[in-house]
């Protein structure tokens, strides 16, 4: 991390978990926790737990985030939240293109770009998620891959939005099984997306944006890729439901 260029970001997404009682129990955990944590701390929670964090992480440093949004401001799209509908209850981020969503739920570019520009639109800070199969790793396609995602998902975005906007590098082989980027190749990667956007927007905005690792970081790993000059905090998966992992994250982002 370069504190002197950028904040240092981790940020949770719990995926599909937690009701709202075990949310809340999570979040209380979570407030001591967070307390003296000097990085961004944000929690990416389901639809149904947004009303509940805003709620409980009121004066408090965590921030809270949605896992998705929908591009159109509303209208007949049956089971989507508008941007606006989430800013409306306190929601600041929002993760767009997580390879969840582009795996099971045909998640595009395209769209991944105008859910992008439609969150933008509305105030939210967008997590846009990039990164690699496994085949077009080992197919050694791994900068054309980013290349090409970064240069559709910010289609038409301004340099001034782009600063408003974490890039989350998730090898999609590294994410849910157990494998995981070594610190090289994670600094490999969001170093290249660093180049990108700097060739895009130029260098001065390419070192003021936030970009996170996201291939299952955890306890174990963090201090080693925290230490890394591009890597500027993480988007947590299973590390960010329990209170004492999260936490030796958010220390190794602080201490790092």
């Amino acid at each position: 991390m370069n504190k002197e260029l950028r904040k240092a970001v981790i940020a949770g997404n719990w995926k599909m978990n937690k009701t709202r009682p075990e949310a809340k129990t999570l979040i209380e955990e979570l407030k001591p926790v967070a307390e003296k944590a000097t990085c961004e701390v944000v929690i990416c929670v389901p639809y149904t737990n947004l009303e509940t964090a805003v709620e409980l992480t009121k004066g408090t440093n965590i921030k809270v985030g949605a896992e998705n949004v929908h591009f159109e401001k509303s209208g007949a799209f049956t089971g989507e939240i508008s941007a606006d509908m989430l800013t409306e209850i306190g929601v600041e981020y929002v993760i767009i293109g997580h390879s969840e969503r582009r795996q099971y739920y045909g998640e595009t570019d395209e769209t991944v770009n105008k859910r992008t520009k439609a969150a933008l639109a509305a105030g939210l800070k967008p997590i846009v998620c990039v990164g690699e199969l496994l085949w077009e790793r080992e197919c050694n396609i791994t900068e054309e891959v980013i290349a090409r995602q970064i240069k559709l998902d910010l289609y038409d975005v301004s340099a001034e939005d782009v600063q408003k906007t974490i890039i989350a590098y998730e090898p999609v082989w590294a994410i849910g099984t157990g494998k995981t980027a070594t610190s090289e190749q994670a600094e490999e990667v969001c170093g290249f997306i660093r180049e990108t956007l700097a060739k895009l927007y130029g260098k001065e905005v390419a070192d003021s944006v936030t970009i996170q690792y996201g291939g299952s970081m955890n306890p174990k790993n963090a201090a080693e890729l925290l230490a890394q000059p591009d890597v500027d905090g993480g988007l947590i998966g299973g590390a960010s439901l329990k209170a004492a992992d999260f936490g030796v994250l958010l220390d190794a982002a602080t201490n790092g």
